[in-house]
């Protein structure tokens, strides 16, 4: 039944089917059965429909109301559970993907550890298939990656930012004198990617399946490294988020990355486990959260 109520209270605060089931995963048909069986299970119609709308009946109202009254004393209940099944032993562990270059993460790390000095932080990096592989497996409580699959209901998926891709290039190139440059326009200039060893076919992949780069690859460790391979002249690099670090500010020129004169956009999202929702992680979520929006 709770999975029902949430479904109800998306119905009513959005006001709209398509919309709740749009925002909780699942089809239109299926969130319409699941309000219904909700009414059967009370015995009492919660909704008026007429055609496509509908509208509160009084009890409705008032279950409306109290369920959610409810369900926040619920969550606040499992939240505390979970924090006393912690106990002092709990240690956050969190990742991030090694080529983004926004300070928002290591800010959030900051605000949190500011605001909860006695729990410690494992910090973790890599790229995207690293990520994953550590949050199915146990190894992570919470990660910060771009999006390349679709949201699994086995997980909670907040997107934290929408956002334009760039590239860097070396001031010196001709290329950084372009207001934007299309993925067509670098076929034969090398891209550089941030990658370990194990990931580097990985990443490959996608930024010439999904980008659309046709040019020669080259790999760094690191996002430091990566910036100096730019400076020397040897390529591109595909980047999200951030500014350049004022190192390089006179060095490095960042441009928007076009396909067909239109900006490559990517999101980058908080995910974590459902079943593994504890107190410090949904706290750490909304640190991060607030950072992205600032």
């Amino acid at each position: 039944m709770l999975k029902q109520i949430r479904y109800f209270h998306a119905v009513v605060r959005l006001g709209s089917f398509s919309e709740a089931a749009e925002q909780c995963y699942i089809s239109q048909s299926a969130i319409s059965q699941q309000v219904q069986a909700l009414e059967r299970e009370l015995g009492v119609t919660l909704l008026k429909r007429e055609n496509r709308h509908f509208s509160l009946t009084p009890a409705g109202e008032h279950f409306y109301r109290q369920s959610l009254l409810f369900m926040a004393d619920f969550d606040r209940l499992c939240k505390e559970t979970k924090q006393i099944a912690q106990g002092d032993d709990f240690v956050l562990r969190v990742g991030y993907t090694k080529g983004y270059g926004g300070a928002e993460f290591q800010r959030a790390v900051a605000e949190f550890t500011a605001k909860y000095p006695d729990v410690p932080i494992d910090m973790k990096n890599g790229n995207h298939e690293d990520l994953y592989e550590l949050l199915r497996g146990g190894q992570a409580d919470l990660v910060l990656n771009d999006q390349r699959r679709a949201f699994s209901d086995e997980y909670v998926n907040t997107v934290l930012t929408v956002i334009n891709c760039y590239i860097e290039i070396s001031a010196r190139n001709p290329i950084a004198g372009l207001d934007y440059v299309n993925v067509s326009d670098l076929r034969n200039t090398p891209c550089i990617l941030v990658a370990s060893k194990e990931q580097q076919e990985n990443e490959r992949s996608y930024y010439h399946e999904i980008y659309g780069i046709e040019s020669q690859f080259i790999f760094a460790e690191n996002l430091d490294e990566a910036r100096l391979m730019v400076v020397s002249g040897k390529g591109f690099l595909p980047i999200e988020g951030g500014e350049a670090p004022s190192q390089f500010a006179e060095t490095i020129a960042r441009l928007p990355l076009c396909r067909n004169g239109k900006p490559i956009r990517r999101n980058y999202c908080a995910f974590w486990k459902v079943n593994n929702s504890g107190y410090y992680i949904e706290e750490f979520a909304e640190i991060l959260k607030a950072q992205f929006k600032k």
